[in-house]
This record gives structure tokens, C-alpha cells and sequence, in this order.
């Protein structure tokens, strides 16, 4: 992969501040793996997509992942944290195979399955209600379903197949579903909370956007010198500039 340059995050925070969060992480990767193309990288599983993005992460800010998340019970702000020896043991066991099929079998009925990819998030996103989203999710990605071996339509299936079929999934691919155990230590509430890499690179990149852009406006005051020329400067020279001027 790529490094992302000065000029790169300017850039993917312009287009992807217009994009869907499903498009800001195929922006993102696209920019960093320009070999691949959009429709391979569309193609890719979530699960295979979000080590990618867990790798560029770390390229891009570091090894560390903390940030601020609110109590639902108190409304008080916390720290979290993920481990880096989490979630590098999560992108180290993320399966790069092309090919995903699994089988869940209860009983009478069997339905072999694929994972996840870009295209089946946006089409439920469009398509779908949060209400009915999983269900169509999971139902857009069944290969096939059989009672006692005659094959049935998988809109037959009942809900509880359909619930195995997503508890398999999430165990296929644990990187694509991350939940943090957190506790407030204000008011002693415990929850689960959802980590998601794309909304999480996206706040960060959009932060030093911003960052580059302020350094651009007042070196170009000072100066006159062009954008362009201002982004393919050092961070170390930029930050001497902004120190002479006492930015």
C-alpha cells in the first residue's frame, strides 16, 4: 500500500466528505492501492476490506486506536482504547481466500452462504430499512437452502436460520464485527459499543484535512507561496515555518 502524502488527505477529504461512508472507505483504499480498482476492492469481503483499513490506519497515524465515546446511561464523555494486539491479532487472522462459502446446518435444513462485501452494504443501504436490513443482507448473500436435500427458495427460510446464519458470519470474519466491553466510571453503567475502522479513519482524516488546510492558509499569507507547494513539504519543514511565524 501507498503512503499517504500531505496532498492525499486533502484530497480524500474533499471527495469523501461528499460519499456515503461505504464509498469514503473504497476512496480511501482506492487512493492507497491504486493497482487494485474500485470494483476489485468493492469486491472484497468486509471483514477483508477493514484489515486493509486497520493496516493503512496504522501506516497512516500509528499503532495506537483511542478515542472519546459518550454513556448512554449519563451522557459522560470516556476514553476507550483498542489494543493494538487486538486488532492485529484480528488482521493477521482475516482470511485473504477469494472464494467464501460456508455451511450452517440445523436439523432438516442447510444453507451455504457467502460474506459480505461493499456491494451488498450499499444495495441494503438503499434498498433496506434498519428494521429489515439484516435480514435482506443475509438473504442477498445465501448461495443456496435444502430441506432434507430438495433445494427451497432462501426466502422460505425462517427467522431462525437466517439467525444462525448471522451468528456465522460474525465468526467467519470477527474483524468485521468489533464490539468493545466499556463501563462508565461515573455512573458504573456497562455496555457493548460497536467499533467501526471506516467512521473512525474517516474522523481522522478529516481532522488533519483540516489541519494541513489552516497550516496552507497562514504560510500562504505569510509567503504567497502555492498550495501545492505548501502540502509537498515535510510535516518537520512546515512546522518550522509555522514556528518562525509563531503558528
Amino acid at each position: 500500500m501507498a503512503t499517504f502524502s500531505a496532498d492525499d488527505i486533502v484530497h480524500l477529504w474533499e471527495v469523501g466528505r461528499q460519499q456515503h461512508l461505504l464509498d469514503r472507505a473504497l476512496s480511501i483504499l482506492a487512493c492507497a492501492c491504486p493497482d487494485m480498482g474500485r470494483e476489485r476492492l468493492a469486491a472484497l469481503t468486509i471483514g477483508q476490506r477493514d484489515a486493509l483499513l486497520f493496516e493503512l490506519r496504522e501506516q497512516t497515524f500509528g499503532h495506537e486506536l483511542a478515542g472519546l465515546v459518550e454513556c448512554p446511561t449519563c451522557s459522560a464523555h470516556l476514553e476507550f482504547s483498542l489494543p493494538a494486539a487486538d486488532w492485529r491479532a484480528l488482521t493477521e487472522s482475516q482470511s485473504t481466500d477469494s472464494v467464501h462459502s460456508f455451511d450452517v446446518v440445523q436439523e432438516r435444513l442447510k444453507t451455504t452462504f457467502r460474506l459480505p462485501d461493499s456491494r451488498d452494504l450499499t444495495f441494503v443501504t438503499v434498498s433496506g430499512t434498519p428494521e429489515t436490513s439484516r435480514d435482506l443482507l443475509v438473504r442477498r448473500c445465501l448461495i443456496e437452502a435444502s430441506i432434507d436435500g430438495k433445494p427451497v427458495s432462501t426466502s422460505e427460510l425462517p427467522d431462525a436460520m437466517v439467525a444462525l446464519v448471522v451468528e456465522r458470519m460474525a465468526e467467519c470474519e470477527p474483524i468485521a464485527d468489533i464490539q468493545l466491553n466499556l463501563s462508565c466510571p461515573s455512573c458504573n453503567a456497562g455496555w457493548q459499543q460497536s467499533f467501526d475502522i471506516v467512521s473512525f479513519f474517516w474522523t481522522e482524516i478529516t481532522a488533519l484535512a483540516k489541519r494541513l488546510l489552516r497550516e496552507v492558509h497562514t504560510l500562504a499569507l505569510a509567503y504567497g507561496w502555492r498550495e501545492a507547494d505548501i502540502l509537498s513539504m515535510s510535516p518537520s519543514r512546515r512546522n518550522n515555518y509555522l514556528e518562525m511565524l509563531g503558528g
